[in-house]
């Protein structure tokens, strides 16, 4: 296994011979030590390989340097996850340009029954600290695995709520297992160490550059049921994760904001795009992604101390029937105008009043 798992690292090592080459490869060969083996001529007839590509691969002759980097991973008692293995995250499998090897240290299960991404902005508001902490708090007696990219704000946020309820995370990484990034949460990572870990595809001596991020943020997609995105601005590394969400087809929420909130801003336009799910409870994300069976009675005496509007009030009337129905029925039916039903539906939404079903489908909680 050990000779393998060399052949596996060296894979790495290749130049050019990234993620989706390698898939490409593994298809026809099957594992590390065949691809090695293989003739140039072979390797040239796979996919996306070609006679340049065959010939980088049939040159490679650093295999010291695959054997330094297996010896500090036994060293320090780290897990190697290659693609073909039994403990390989099964979601990155589905994702189009997932790891080749991940190195993970820690003793949380990467195919969890339930994981969650959890990302926002590095400055994070007192809305966005509260909205993290009050969700995961609530997550406490679920069996869910909290994924994050252990930056500052929401991510930090994220892994510390986790730690202290009990539940399992893991923080991806953007470098090797050899240091943390940012330094202040070498403590945090150690706490992390107890019920989760910490995992990436980069080996010793790779340092937090740019543009390893972008890389992270797909392993943080990938891994996940679904993405929560608590806070961020238009632009920033929590787009582009849940843009890759959606690529993977993975389901997306966005906790909205101010309109004038600029960190807010992402959030809410992934909801006015219809890229993201309005996240508005617990009880919904759970209901939406079929975690939890619905409390009906415990709402039903919940129901009865709403105050809502007139434009509320009109909603909730062509929703009695409690049968789910188009928004664009409801909008037609309700005689309102867009902009006065497009803020009594969101209203109703955030008071846990109705919930928005896939189609663009809107029910009363009982």
């Amino acid at each position: 296994m050990k000779d393998e798992q060399l052949f596996q690292i060296a894979l790495t090592m290749i130049p050019e011979i990234g993620s989706v080459n390698t898939r490409s490869l593994l298809a026809s060969f099957g594992e590390a030590s065949s691809i090695f083996q293989a003739k140039k001529k072979e390797l040239a007839l796979v996919e996306g390989i070609g006679e340049r590509k065959a010939k980088l691969i049939k040159d490679f002759s650093d295999f010291s340097a695959a054997e330094k980097e297996l010896n500090y991973v036994f060293k320090n008692n780290f897990h190697l996850f290659f693609q073909t293995d039994d403990q390989y995250p099964k979601r990155l499998l589905n994702c189009y340009d997932a790891p080749v090897l991940l190195y993970f240290n820690g003793n949380s299960n990467l195919n969890a029954s339930k994981i969650i991404s959890i990302v926002g902005t590095r400055n994070n508001s007192d809305y966005g600290r509260q909205v993290t902490e009050e969700f995961i708090a609530s997550l406490a007696s679920e069996n869910i695995l909290i994924l994050s990219g252990l930056a500052f704000g929401i991510d930090a946020i994220a892994h510390k709520s986790a730690i202290k309820n009990n539940l399992p995370t893991i923080g991806v990484l953007a470098h090797g297992l050899d240091r943390i990034y940012p330094s202040l949460h070498r403590n945090l990572s150690k706490e992390m160490l107890m019920n989760g870990g910490l995992l990436t595809e980069f080996r010793k001596g790779v340092l937090p550059d740019k543009h390893n991020f972008p890389k992270r943020n797909r392993i943080v997609a990938g891994m996940a049921d679904a993405t929560i995105v608590i806070e961020t601005a238009i632009k920033g590394g929590s787009m582009i994760t849940a843009d890759l969400a959606t690529t993977y087809n993975r389901e997306l929420f966005a906790v909205p904001g101010k309109i004038t909130d600029a960190k807010s801003s992402g959030c809410n336009q992934l909801i006015q795009d219809n890229k993201a799910n309005v996240f508005t409870s617990t009880s919904n994300f759970l209901e939406w992604m079929g975690w939890q069976e619905k409390t009906v009675k415990q709402k039903k005496q919940r129901i009865l101390f709403y105050e809502f509007t007139k434009e509320e009030l009109i909603i909730a009337d062509l929703l009695r029937s409690n049968e789910a129905k188009p928004i664009d029925e409801l909008y037609l039916k309700s005689n309102l105008s867009s902009s006065e039903f497009a803020s009594a539906i969101l209203s109703l939404e955030l008071q846990g009043a109705i919930i928005s079903l896939p189609g663009k489908m809107y029910r009363l909680i009982d």
